[in-house]
């Protein structure tokens, strides 16, 4: 690997010192996007100043609040993220706190493994942004202790396509509507890599955290003649070395303004067909009352309960944990699971290499804080792994890469947020013909 990678590694106590533990925010001297509030009522003033605000109302009239901060461990940081949609007249908190909690980066030959965060000096990468990189936004300055001011934070709108679309049963009416949804990402460079960190905040509610990886293979990884590598280039003499980009993010989740969230765990079996007739399917529901090293499973799903709230049918808001696609790698004890369900602790920041002060003795590693201790406050972390066997199509430059999972509301609202107001009479078994 490049000796690049390593050139704004710190050590821990460097770290702590230039960091001040979870990183200095930026001053910025542009403000991030924004669009007008809705009516009366006023939604209550966000706990950050305008400089660190970032407000967008989107197409249906949903609006997102949060407040941005930057760290130099884990880069980009959201806090006290609202969601409001129409109907609601108050915002709905989600999450008090969201990030990268580690980049796990180990060679398939066994000589080189990197912890992005807190070993290669990832928030110190903070990379500037061009206006054509965020179509649209606006670009805001971070300050990067050690580094300066670094126009990189963007914050835009972008289209996905269909929000919904239904037909009715009679007269050839349809309903239908292309949604758009607030990005707000930032990228970083440790080595060759490029990484873009990627939120996405939906009208329905949805949030996506995603991280692209592009810029270059590392030219002094081209070496793979043990079998553990792919040929790049002309004929078969230059290998690059196979890889794995373990993602870690961890989520603070405040739903209606509280922390005691509960922890639900969803399995679904399929019994199959018996005399000629139909398989069956049972769904099973476990509370997950104490912390938890969890594994995605066929017809296996969690989701984050409120305590405090329900929407207007009566049903507690939550939001599902919805995975994307991952390569699960073996080779170390945290890297071995999907999620992880901690009770919070301050300290506890990092999947691998946490570099703050737990205790004298304390483990640094999100598997080893799973020991028992009853959920009071959980603390959600997402690991999703890419197993990256280079091809001749990763130069030059590499092609973004994604990998990530999704927030998915589940009766946050009573009804879908962007009915249309001649369906909104339609809440539970819709009316026949309709």
């Amino acid at each position: 690997m490049s000796s690049s990678r390593l050139r704004h590694a710190r050590t821990p106590g460097t770290v702590l010192a230039a960091g001040a533990l979870l990183g200095t925010v930026a001053l910025t001297g542009a403000s991030p996007v924004s669009a007008a509030a809705p009516a009366a009522p006023a939604p209550p003033p966000a706990d950050c100043s305008a400089a660190y605000r970032i407000e967008q109302k989107l197409d249906g009239g949903t609006v997102w609040r949060m407040c941005w901060r930057y760290s130099t461990d884990s880069g980009l940081i959201l806090d006290k993220v609202t969601y409001q949609p129409p109907g609601e007249r108050a915002p709905i908190r989600v999450l008090n706190s969201a990030k990268l909690a580690q980049i796990h980066v180990p060679y398939d030959d066994g000589n080189a493994e990197y912890d992005d965060l807190t070993g290669a000096g990832f928030g110190w990468g903070l990379q500037g942004l061009k206006p054509g990189e965020c179509p649209g936004g606006t670009i805001t300055s971070v300050k990067v202790p050690e580094v300066g001011k670094v126009n990189g934070l963007c914050t835009t709108t972008r289209a996905r396509g269909h929000a919904y679309r239904m037909a009715a049963d009679e007269g050839g009416k349809v309903w239908a509507a292309q949604g758009k949804d607030l990005l707000v990402y930032t990228v970083n460079k440790v080595g060759w890599y490029e990484y873009i960190t990627e939120w996405r905040f939906s009208s329905d509610g949805t949030i996506g955290a995603n991280v692209g990886a592009t810029g270059s293979l590392s030219p002094v990884d081209y070496n793979a003649t043990d079998g553990r590598g792919w040929p790049i280039g002309k004929g078969a003499r230059d290998y690059a070395t196979s890889h794995a980009h373990n993602v870690f993010w961890k989520l603070d989740f405040g739903l209606d303004g509280s922390s005691k969230g509960r922890i639900e765990q969803y399995d679904s079996k399929v019994t199959p067909p018996a005399r000629g007739g139909s398989p069956t399917v049972k769904t099973t529901r476990t509370t997950v009352t104490k912390e938890l090293a969890g594994d995605a499973k066929n017809m296996r799903w969690w989701r984050v309960v409120s305590e405090t709230g329900k929407n207007k049918d009566g049903h507690p808001r939550s939001y599902e944990i919805v995975p994307g696609h991952t390569n699960t790698y073996g080779g170390r004890p945290y890297t071995r699971h999907d999620v992880y369900f901690t009770q919070a602790r301050a300290c506890e920041q990092f999947a691998s290499n946490n570099i703050l002060n737990c205790g004298q003795g304390a483990p640094d590693s999100v598997d080893k804080w799973v020991n028992g201790e009853t959920l009071k406050n959980p603390a959600v972390w997402v690991n999703i792994g890419f197993h990256h066997v280079a091809r001749d199509e990763d130069q030059q430059p590499m092609p973004v890469h994604w990998q990530g999972f999704q927030l998915a509301p589940r009766d946050v609202t009573a009804m879908n947020p962007l009915t249309p107001a001649d369906l909104a009479g339609q809440n539970g078994a819709p009316r026949q013909g309709s």
